[in-house]
Formats: C-alpha cells, structure tokens, sequence
C-alpha cells in the first residue's frame, strides 16, 4: 500500500478542512498510519507462523487458527484506514468542480469570478463536506463493531480452546504474544474513538456556524426587509474588510 501517495492526496484536503479536521488528519497519520507502518505489522507478523495447537492432527492447527483469526487486524485495519480517508476525495472532487467551474466562468464573462473562493464551504461544499464526515465518522464505527464483533470485547485470551473437524478433540491452542499484540489493538481502538470524537465535534461546529449565520440574515432582513441575499453578503463582506484594516 502507498502510504506516502495516500498522504501527499490527504495533505490537499488538510487546506479546506476546519481546526477539527486537522486535528483529525494528525491524529490519522500520527496514531493510526505510522504506528500500523512502524510496529503494528511487525507485532503481527508471526501470528501465523507463530500460532501453536497440541495436536499433530494434519489440518486441526489450519482450522482453528481460521475460527480464532477470522480476518487479521493488520488487513482488517489497511481497509479501515482507506475507508475512513476516502471520504475526503469527494471534497476534493468538489472543490477542483469548483475550480474548473470558475475558470470556464472567467473566460466567457471577461475575468469576472463565479466563486471568489472555491473552496470555502458555501452551499453544495457545505453538504458535502458534513457528508464527508458522516461517512469518516459510520466507516469507523462500523469497523470498530466489526473488531468488536469478531475478537469478543476486543480480547486476545492466551488459551483458546478448538474442537472444530478435523481436530481429533478439543484442543488447546495458543497465540504468540497475546498482551503485547491487545495492547496495540486497544491503542488502535482508541485512535479509532479520537477520530470519531474529532468528526462529531466537526460536524457540531459546521451545523452550529450555519445556524448561527442564518439567524443574522434573517435579523438583518427583519431591520431591512428590502435586502437581498446577495446585498447583505456584500454588506458582510465589506464589514469584514474594515475590521481587518
């Protein structure tokens, strides 16, 4: 997998985003990326070869290694982390929309701009963007459930117990370094939560600004009902400009 493509395509994205989106972005590549490229493959590289039954039964050690590690956390966690990331293409596809929108704009109206900024989160980037965190947000969620799910409470016993065909009875199997290996999965499990809580806050803050600024159009129309929607952001506009000089 190309890590370092996936993170040059995300750091475009980390323009558009809100405080909590960066927030978000660090905490993907400093506590999930990194330590899924640095340690967690190698925790998990002998869980295979590692993985000892007391039997000799040809075929028993194959089948209970299956029953215990339905799927294994370093493929189930690459999935996790392209699903969680993908959403955010759609920003970007939204935005170079814009952008090729605009261009095609200024040519046939003589240098006049469609947007004055195309990726500021007005109208459909708005939508999309809270819909891109929705989707982060459900992704996780639901591989987290799916972890919890399959590893029981997210638990790595030492003994497992298998009396699946072929094995002659029930037998004792075991899993090399099993703390050290539900460690690193509560680790990543926590990450998972912080990066939930960064879209739920995300989500809260975009809903709350949009409120907030509806509720001044609205106060500002009620002071003078024959303002337009366009005249009053004029009028923001230029009210922002003389704060800032």
């Amino acid at each position: 997998m190309n890590w370092s493509g996936l993170e040059n395509l995300l750091s475009g994205v980390n323009k558009y985003s809100t405080a909590f989106g960066r927030i978000w972005l660090s905490m993907v590549f400093v506590f999930r990326v990194l330590v899924f490229v640095v340690a967690a493959q190698k925790v998990w590289g002998d869980e295979s070869k590692d993985f000892v039954c007391n039997t000799k039964q040809p075929g028993c050690t194959n089948v209970c290694y299956d029953h215990i590690f339905p799927i294994s956390h370093i493929r189930l966690w690459a999935l996790q982390l392209i699903f969680v990331t993908c959403p955010s293409l759609m920003v970007m596809a939204h935005v170079k929309y814009r952008e090729g929108k605009d261009s095609k704009y200024v040519k046939e109206h003589q240098g006049s701009h469609l947007y004055a900024n195309p990726g500021k989160k007005r109208g459909g980037l708005w939508w999309t963007y809270l819909l891109s965190l929705i989707f982060k947000a459900g992704f996780d969620s639901a591989f987290l459930y799916i972890l919890y799910r399959i590893y029981h409470r997210y638990d790595l016993p030492r003994l497992s117990k298998c009396e699946l065909f072929p094995c002659p009875n029930t037998v004792d199997c075991f899993i090399s370094r099993p703390t050290e290996k539900k460690i690193f999965m509560l680790f990543m499990v926590a990450s998972s939560a912080v990066c939930i809580l960064m879209c739920v806050l995300e989500m809260i803050y975009l809903i709350v600004k949009r409120v907030i600024k509806i509720l001044k159009i609205q106060h500002e129309k009620e002071r003078d009902p024959t303002l337009t929607d366009s005249e009053l952001s004029l009028n923001k506009r230029k009210e922002t400009k003389t704060t800032v000089l």
